[in-house]
């Protein structure tokens, strides 16, 4: 006999949560494969090839056993499963464990990722533009977006790699520094025409200090710190909402399997 009266209404709002929680799981499954395949996305910048990929397939692990969860929880109360709400409630369990220890680690190494992020943009610019195809393509993303150049302003790729191919490492001593240096065509703003765009991205060291009105003159270090900071904000809004939403879905599985088991017992 199929449980009757509240008992029904929880029911439904399990399987109405679980089907949230499948297209969640979606969702995140579709972003980490498109993460995967998009060498610009931004928040590659921050993270070194290796340990970017590793990431991403943990995000992707985490999706799939979102849509393993939501399917368990919609088929047992579907069904009315004991066995099936109880390994809901258990993978959710772990799932809701490993998302607090992740924001508690987050939230105590936030202060550190502004300088990463910073860090991160200064040796993109002075080392690996030019050099390491993904960050070629992630950095020209950053100042087409953003409209910048550089880390702080233009006049950083003097000493850039980009401007000192042949060399093994950019060198810093103004003697040793080109007379005239190139930026890349992603710091041309966008109402010029291509040939303004190329004169402007050949630079001359004596004008380096002057702002050049073709070129983005800020420097793309603050505009992705401040990124950062909003995006992580949205997060932690989001974060809070799916914590809350797990949280009651656990005590409904909890309530519908009690349900199920007197309901059992009165049959008997």
């Amino acid at each position: 006999m199929a449980i009757k009266g509240c008992c029904s209404v929880v029911k439904y709002l399990v399987v109405l949560v679980n089907l949230l929680f499948w297209v969640v799981g979606f969702l995140i499954v579709s972003l980490a494969i498109w993460m995967l395949s998009d060498p610009t996305f931004l928040i590659s910048m921050t993270q070194n090839e290796t340990n970017y990929t590793i990431g991403l397939y943990i995000f992707l692990v985490v999706g799939g056993l979102m849509l393993v969860v939501a399917f368990l929880g919609c088929c047992g109360a579907f069904k009315e499963s004991q066995w099936m709400l109880t390994s809901f409630f258990c993978c959710l369990l772990m799932v809701l464990v490993a998302e607090l220890a992740a924001g508690a680690w987050a939230f105590q190494n936030s202060d550190k990722l502004d300088n990463v992020v910073r860090s991160a943009v200064k040796e993109a610019v002075q080392t690996q533009y030019g050099v390491i195809p993904m960050r070629t393509a992630t950095l020209d993303a950053i100042q087409k977006h953003y409209k910048c150049c550089g880390a702080e302003g233009p006049n950083d790729w003097q000493s850039s790699a980009f401007n000192n191919a042949e060399r093994p490492t950019p060198s810093i001593e103004i003697s040793n520094q080109p007379t005239i240096y190139k930026v890349p065509e992603t710091c041309c703003v966008s109402n010029i025409t291509p040939e303004q765009c190329e004169k402007a991205t050949q630079m001359e060291f004596l004008a380096s200090t002057k702002k050049q009105p073709h070129l983005f003159a800020d420097g793309c270090m603050e505009k992705l710190v401040q990124a950062v900071q909003d995006n992580i904000k949205l997060i932690c809004y989001v974060g809070a909402a799916i914590v809350g939403i797990e949280l009651l879905t656990l005590i409904l599985s909890l309530l519908l399997c009690c349900a199920i088991r007197r309901n059992d017992n009165y049959k008997h």
